[in-house]
């Protein structure tokens, strides 16, 4: 009965191996997409955002330009 025993325990003693690596494997790809989250906010919406404040106000200038408010005509 020894011997089943010691197989048992070897068995539990590589599985546990076996679920470390991939826990690590796992929290790996989870930074990775949370950087990649992040890559895409500060690359793509943030400007979005940004552009939605600035292009009515470079709008509203060159508007103001053509019509010539500006230079007192």
């Amino acid at each position: 009965m020894e011997p089943t025993n010691s197989n048992f325990e070897k068995e539990l003693r590589d599985q546990r191996e076996l679920i470390e690596k991939i826990y690590v494997s796992v929290e790996k790809t989870r930074k990775y997409y949370l950087w990649t989250m992040w890559g895409t906010i500060i690359v793509f919406v943030l400007p979005l955002i940004a552009m939605a404040f600035a292009l009515p106000y470079f709008m509203s200038t060159y508007s103001s330009y053509l019509t010539g408010s500006e230079l007192g005509l």
